[in-house]
């Protein structure tokens, strides 16, 4: 019990400095209004403007954007700059990478919905066994693979 209160006394503390530590390099906005049905996304600086609605899978038109086609974009954009990072760290000559992005939306027994994300990650000038260390240390370093480790599902092949 003592030690348990302690771990816990420990990790808030060690919460709170991390929180005290972190220098926000930047921050994206977004206005969205409606939603994945019927929505409009616009960034702050203009750069960003879709139209959400409901995919055929949904027993939508499929004729606009949907969440998931926006967090497979957004993080499969992001894990490249973590291979970037990995491949240096590594010494690792990648001349280049791709990544084919999935993201399901799923629904359980219970009826709760969950996301799994598949890649399929493709890193050339490097054989099947770099390219693993590169993108297993690219998953430790991705800022979307820690926000979301052990609350979806992910799944990657090397091609």
């Amino acid at each position: 019990m003592l030690r348990h209160t302690l771990r816990r006394l420990s990790s808030l503390l060690s919460a709170s400095r991390r929180e005290f530590a972190t220098k926000t390099l930047f921050t994206a906005q977004a206005l969205v209004k409606g939603g994945r049905a019927d929505g409009d996304v616009t960034s702050d600086d203009g750069n960003l403007k879709l139209t959400l609605g409901l995919p055929k899978g949904m027993g939508g038109p499929g004729k606009h954007t949907n969440p998931e086609q926006l967090f497979a974009a957004g993080y499969a954009a992001c894990f490249q700059g973590a291979i970037g990072l990995a491949a240096k760290n590594n010494k690792a000559p990648v001349k280049g990478s791709s990544i084919n992005s999935h993201v399901s939306l799923r629904q359980d027994d219970s009826g709760a919905l969950n996301i799994l994300v598949k890649f399929e990650i493709k890193l050339d000038g490097v054989d099947k066994a770099i390219a693993e260390k590169v993108i297993k240390d690219a998953h430790q370093i991705c800022p979307y693979s820690r926000a979301t480790r052990g609350n979806i599902d992910f799944k990657y092949t090397v091609l």
